[in-house]
């Protein structure tokens, strides 16, 4: 199954600058999920990380892996308007810069759920290349309750 952006922002609550995917192109609902993110000169970070020298935040990478791995749990129709919440971060490894002109593509998988917890593993690559893996904690609220 493949989402478009139109699609994703069905499922997820981010907004440019902070929607952080393109394209969903595997989704297997509540288990796991593929997503693009075409990176370019246009991101609105890159005017000051760094001038002369642009590298994607370590931290934004991160929240694109986590968003593709909230595509997974929220796309269910029971889980539409929740809101996916960071509990923690473990296992956090950037093995290399993201810069403009990269194509991001993150694999999540969902480890395991108990009720409204869970744990997700995302690998991000460029390439054949590796960039950054981590493994998520996460609560799922409703966004009302916000």
């Amino acid at each position: 199954m493949t989402l478009d952006i139109n699609e994703i922002q069905k499922i997820l609550p981010h907004r440019p600058p902070m929607l952080l995917v393109d394209r969903i192109i595997e989704l297997e609902p509540f288990k796991s999920a593929t997503g693009i993110k075409c990176v370019t000169m246009n991101e609105p970070f890159f005017l000051g990380h760094f001038p002369g020298h642009p590298i994607m935040p370590g931290v934004l990478l991160l929240e694109g892996m986590a968003q593709v791995g909230g595509v997974t749990m929220l796309y269910p129709e029971e889980n539409r308007g929740k809101i996916a919440l960071f509990g923690g971060m473990e296992n956090v490894k950037f093995k290399r810069p993201v810069v403009p002109g990269d194509v991001v593509v993150t694999k999540a998988e969902l480890l395991r759920v108990r009720g409204v917890f869970g744990v997700l593993h995302a690998d991000a690559y460029v390439g054949e290349d590796l960039v950054a893996s981590a493994d998520f904690k996460f609560a799922l609220k409703n966004g009302e309750d916000l």
